[in-house]
Parts: structure tokens; sequence; C-alpha cells
């Protein structure tokens, strides 16, 4: 019997029967050269400490509330499983000058006013529990992909990268569109679950579902985990003092 999945309790035995007939959901499996993606893990939509959803978007309409902060702990562990193998971190975080001209096509669905330049560079600051390393790049970008009009692909060409773990947020929005983005420019992707986040249940999970049928494995912590210092340990970067918990 296969492992049940967080999207199961949100299927009837008719989508069951249509993915099993599909023959969608295949295993896309990881890659050699592998990066780590960080999608928008900012103040707008973390808010600044853990607190019921309702509470802090009252301060940051677009926080996840305390989903934000569970996500951050794990997010914080593959950093710093990917700093030991040597792997590439890459954050994204929104770009929006005093003029609002980035904004483009968000004016069509964002209810929210340009705020003033000092709360707008606040929330689009990455949270300090996960802030970038020295060694880490961050991408700016107006729009939902990392990829798009950025110039992160030239970056991931430059180091041979062949597959990307995913994190972030939301589930449904930035992280999908990234997703379906590195699909579509043939890097193999895996979505770490626990890493990513959305303000709604429904969305975060059924998109979590969706993207595993088409375009990437969805896969644990402790699976993400293990593959990232698999990857260290083939390079000989995993300290050795780790090597024993690594191939544990």
């Amino acid at each position: 019997m296969k492992n049940s999945r967080i999207w199961d309790q949100y299927l009837s035995p008719l989508d069951r029967q249509v993915q099993a007939a599909s023959g969608l959901g295949g295993s896309v499996g990881a890659g050699i050269r592998p990066a780590l993606a960080i999608v928008d893990v900012s103040y707008h939509f973390c808010g600044e400490k853990p607190e019921p959803l309702l509470a802090s978007i009252k301060r940051w309409p677009y926080s996840c509330g305390e989903a934000a902060w569970k996500s951050i702990a794990v997010i914080r562990r593959l950093i710093d499983a990917c700093h030991a193998s040597k792997i590439p971190v890459f954050y994204s975080t929104n770009a929006r000058s005093s003029s609002g001209l980035e904004s483009g096509s968000w004016r069509w669905t964002s209810q929210r006013e340009l705020e003033d330049p000092e709360r707008e560079a606040k929330g689009n600051t990455i949270v300090a529990e996960i802030a970038p390393g020295p060694d880490d790049m961050t991408i700016y970008k107006t729009k939902p992909s990392m990829f798009f009009g950025t110039p992160f692909l030239s970056y991931l060409i430059e180091l041979k990268v062949d597959s990307l773990f995913v994190c972030g947020v939301s589930t449904s929005g930035c992280v999908r569109a990234t997703v379906v983005d590195a699909f579509s420019n043939n890097l193999r992707v895996q979505v770490v679950e626990e890493a990513c986040f959305d303000r709604t249940e429904v969305s975060h999970v059924i998109n979590l579902f969706d993207m595993n049928a088409k375009y990437a494995d969805v896969v644990t912590e402790q699976d993400a985990i293990a593959s990232i210092r698999k990857v260290g340990l083939a390079r000989g970067e995993v300290p050795a003092r780790r090597r024993k918990a690594a191939t544990a």
C-alpha cells in the first residue's frame, strides 16, 4: 500500500480513478547538480512573528501567519544542508519602486495600495531567520516566477545546475509559477512539501497535488535533505563531522 499523501483527503473516488488511468504522477527523480530556490520568504508573506493568520494580516495583508513560520524552520534546515554540501542557494523577493511601474498586471488583481518606501522595503526583506549568507544569491523579480524577466536561468546555466529543490510562498502562486518555468526549461524539480506554504489550506494542498502530477516530485523534508547530503558526499563536500548522519 502506498504511503498516504497530504492531498488524499481532498480527492474523490473519481479523481483517484482518473489519476490512475491518466498515467500522470511519474517520478521526476533528483538531479546530480541541484540548487535550492527559496521563493519570496519575506515579511510581506510571513509577518514579523508567528501568530494566527487573521492577527498577522492586520499588519501584513498578504501574510500566511503561523504556516509561514512552521515552514521557515524547515527552510533553515534545508539551507544548512545545502551550505554543508556546497549546493547553490538562491532566494527571490519582489522588487517594487516608489513609482509602482513594476506592478503591471498586479494592479488588476491586488487592492493593496503602494505603501511608503520604508514599509515596502521591510516587506520585501527576506526574514532574518533565513537571511541570505555571503555566498547566496538573491533574485529580484516583479512577476510570480523567479525566471520571468530575471537572470536566474543564466546563473543556473553557468553553474551547470540540472535540478532544483523549490520551497517558499505561495504554493499556489509564485512557487507554482517557478516550478512550471523550471520544468519548461528542462530542469528536474523537487518541491519540498513542508517548506512551502499558502494563505489557504486547500490552495496549498491541491497545488502540491497538481505539481506532483505534472511538473515535479513533491518530497518530504527528510527525503530532500537525504538527497542534498548524498550530493555532498559524492563531491566530498560534507564535513567529516556530518558524514555519519548523512549516511544514516
